[in-house]
């Protein structure tokens, strides 16, 4: 018995499965036939960009994957590194863009539960959660709605689930009005003997079914996080799953606790596409097929048929192939654990995909077709940048007013740099987030080192793992790990944006005294098949793998999100920045020698590491450019990956070694704005002596507000300053510059030229109500008008 050849479908319907004509045409050579429905939507999220990264994939292959460390790349559902004393982590992440757009609670959570799902299919406990999160602005009541929503979604699930959310990042422009992305990272500490893969074997080995019911919620999730999203999508709440966080707990310990046993064979995360997804590709990563029978499915609803059962993103359902005779063990674990677990089908030698229902075949197709060879689209790099690029590129900042130590006019009034620190304070993408991770549970596990807000990256300690599996009882080890992307700079320059995020992310982890180690990313972007969405993701990429391998973080893996587009009043698609996001995690040899970014005592010295303030610092792409004077233009700085190494393995040293207390990678709003963040975080003032002669001086607000590279604040006892400085003049030579003193308690943040004119000088009290408040500022003031 086989599948039957069905009647051709309308070109309407080929497109509402986001499939095109010369696609369809394909389906039916490689069938032979006609697919009927249920075929047609496997292929139709199999063939997704969400799934098989048509666009993207040639562009992937540049990015390195291995390294001493890398114990599982890209192609399993998540990359696993060693981090050495026997530990071993797994770490992943994934979007949820276009659910949250239209569900944002849901769609969030979901985000969350999935890339959880990621995690401890490998055969890791879940101890983290990072998110990175954009929006339009915050002064948009649909904004408003957006970021309450997403917010309140990443804390249900993951407050349920009992995973911390450590930290993370929130951007706010109007470039994401329509499309906010919501990208969720998770980190695993390995408990099982062996790496758990997905590539199911054994002939004659049962297929189980575990987890939750099958349901008709997500239904064709895949196919619609790969299109632009539109007044129709954005009603199409059936897209949208549902998630039970306390069902995931029980999961995960079932999980965990059947790999233990050495009968599980491989397991398969139900996500994107769902049982479509998952047995295609492990029967195709183990180079079988597998045969399912869908009458054996729990289902939550009646009457469903089989695309309905093949397409549901229903949440918290795994694929399992076990070992044959051990089926039973497997089953009564999960069932003490309250979940469904049931024999669905078989591992067969033909390499099909068979699906059965009500005694007769509802599909059956290649596992090739879906899973490995798909389209694959090579398009054509344009021959040279954009126009908006080249005129962008234009820019320069003789086009602004002149600035004096007394601050700049803009539009007649007189802005002082007082006035320019507070309102970039302010600014929500600058601002601190704690309106955000107030909402999260981010101690429990007890393992939370750092506290969100508290350093620039997150810090979780490893905990000791039994000796009885012939590890150490006993690790002072850590992971540090961050979410970055200036999209800005991608947006004006997507290969030297690209390669600045990569710096950045390590320049984060460096700051609190971890080596960085590699790689998970999401790359975020519009339209592929338009020349200029096409260009910005091969010039991302080109620069993401260029950092990678300079700074020796290769990829383990990620998402590709593309199709991040809105259609305005007028039909036209209106593209967000390009935002690839890296997620990168670190090995803190001991976490006993660690630091954040505030101060800790009066008297220390503080430092700038890396370029000097007198060197030239451009203000384009800066957001003091496009906040004060409202001109998003110039390109972002040049990475200078030697510096970054230098700096970088300075700076971990310096903390290793117990000289620096505290260190502040300068991003956006440059030194000023990093300078009061430390004070800040600590409530300590600093006095900031600028000694730089008249002929070294730029522009003020170049030497405040620019944001350049290389460059790390860190401050230092009195007592160590000496063997310190030694230090500095060895290894950075003149790349390094003594900058003034912490203060007192509730003392002022100065700032003084060489003559000793005053720049800055703003009590701690005013920059910190500005910082902490800013976001709940906004929100209230939503709140109020819409009751009154």
């Amino acid at each position: 018995m086989t599948a039957t050849s069905a009647a051709p479908f309308s070109p309407e319907e080929i497109a509402a499965e986001g499939l095109k004509p010369e696609e369809y045409a394909e389906i039916v050579h490689r069938l032979g036939r006609h697919p009927n429905k249920a075929e047609l939507g496997m292929f139709g999220v199999m063939w997704s960009e969400h799934c098989c990264y048509k666009n993207s994939r040639p562009l992937l292959k540049q990015f390195p994957t291995a390294g001493p460390r890398i114990l599982v790349g890209p192609g399993e559902n998540a990359g696993v590194v060693d981090l050495g004393d026997g530990l071993q982590l797994a770490f992943k992440i994934e979007s949820h863009n276009h659910p949250s757009a239209v569900e944002p609670f849901q769609g969030a959570a979901t985000g969350v539960g999935g890339i959880l799902r990621d995690i401890f299919t490998m055969g890791a406990r879940p101890i983290a959660i990072l998110n990175s999160l954009r929006f339009g602005s915050l002064e948009d009541v649909k904004t408003q709605r957006l970021f309450s929503g997403v917010v309140a979604g990443i804390a249900h699930y993951g407050n349920c689930v009992g995973v911390p959310t450590v930290g993370g990042e929130v951007y706010f422009d109007p470039a994401y009005s329509g499309n906010p992305l919501v990208n969720v990272m998770a980190l695993g500490l390995m408990e099982t003997p062996e790496i758990v893969k997905s590539g199911a074997s054994g002939l004659g080995n049962p297929v189980l079914y575990v987890g939750s019911t099958t349901g008709r919620d997500g239904m064709g999730g895949a196919s619609f996080a790969s299109a632009e999203l539109s007044d129709e999508s954005m009603d199409d709440r059936p897209a949208v799953q549902v998630g039970d966080p306390f069902l995931e707990k029980s999961l995960i310990e079932a999980c965990l606790e059947a790999f233990k046993t050495g009968a599980v064979v491989a397991a398969q995360d139900m996500g994107a596409a769902g049982i479509t997804c998952s047995t295609s590709e492990m029967a195709a990563k183990g180079g079988v097929g597998i045969e399912l029978d869908l009458d054996k499915i729990p289902v939550r609803e009646l009457g469903m048929v089989p695309y309905e059962y093949l397409l549901s993103e229903s949440q918290e359902r795994m694929l399992f192939v076990a070992h044959k005779g051990r089926e039973g063990e497997l089953i009564d674990i999960f069932h003490r654990w309250g979940l469904q677990a049931v024999v669905a089908g078989t591992v067969i030698a033909e390499p099909i995909v068979k699906i059965l229902f009500q005694g007769e075949i509802a599909a059956e197709i290649p596992t090739e077709a879906l899973a490995e060879n798909t389209p694959v689209y090579h398009r054509e790099l344009l021959a040279q940048p954009p126009e908006y690029a080249l005129k962008a590129w234009e820019w320069t900042p003789e086009s602004l007013p002149p600035c004096t130590t007394a601050g700049v006019e803009i539009s007649g009034h007189l802005q002082t740099w007082n006035d320019i620190l507070l309102t970039l304070l302010d600014k929500p993408t600058i601002a601190s987030k704690r309106w955000v991770y107030r909402q999260y549970d981010h101690q429990v596990q007890n393992n939370t080192v750092i506290l969100p807000g508290g350093a620039d990256a997150a810090v979780v300690r490893l905990r000791p793992l039994e000796e009885s599996r012939g590890r150490s009882a006993i690790t002072q080890r850590g992971v540090a790990a961050t979410v970055d992307c200036n999209p800005r700079y991608v947006y004006l320059d997507p290969y030297e944006g690209a390669k600045a995020v990569v710096a950045e992310a390590a320049r984060n982890l460096s700051c609190v005294g971890a080596e960085p180690l590699a790689v998970t990313d999401n790359l975020n972007f519009g339209s592929p098949e338009k020349p200029i969405g096409y260009w910005q993701l091969a010039e991302a990429c080109r620069g993401l793998a260029e950092g990678c391998r300079e700074l020796a973080t290769p990829v383990t893996g990620g998402n590709v999100s593309l199709y991040n587009e809105t259609l305005d009043s007028q039909g036209t698609p209106q593209p967000i920045y390009p935002t690839p996001v890296v997620g990168m995690v670190g090995l803190i040899p001991d976490i006993t020698k660690i630091c954040g970014q505030g101060w800790q005592a009066a008297g220390d010295v503080i430092y700038l590491l890396g370029l000097p303030l007198a060197s030239t610092i451009s203000l384009g792409a800066s957001e003091y450019l496009a906040t004060i004077h409202g001109v998003v233009a110039g390109k972002p700085p040049r990475v200078d990956f030697d510096l970054e190494r230098r700096v970088q393995k300075v700076c971990r040293e310096g903390i290793h070694a117990g000289w620096v207390h505290s260190a502040h990678d300068c991003a956006e709003g440059g030194v000023a704005i990093a300078l009061a963040e430390c004070c800040i975080a600590s409530n300590l003032g600093a006095e900031i002596n600028l000694e730089i002669p008249p002929t070294q001086l730029q522009r003020l607000d170049e030497l405040l507000f620019g944001e350049g590279g290389a460059r790390i604040l860190v401050s230092v006892p009195s007592k160590h300053h000496e063997v310190w400085e030694s230090y500095l003049q060895e290894h950075l030579g003149k790349e390094w510059q003594k900058l003034g003193l912490v203060g007192n308690f509730d003392t002022d943040l100065g700032v003084l030229t060489a003559n000793n004119q005053t720049l800055i000088k703003v009590r701690i009290e005013d920059i910190s109500d500005r910082f902490y408040n800013a976001i709940s500022r906004r929100l209230a003031i939503h709140t109020t008008t819409s009751q009154s």
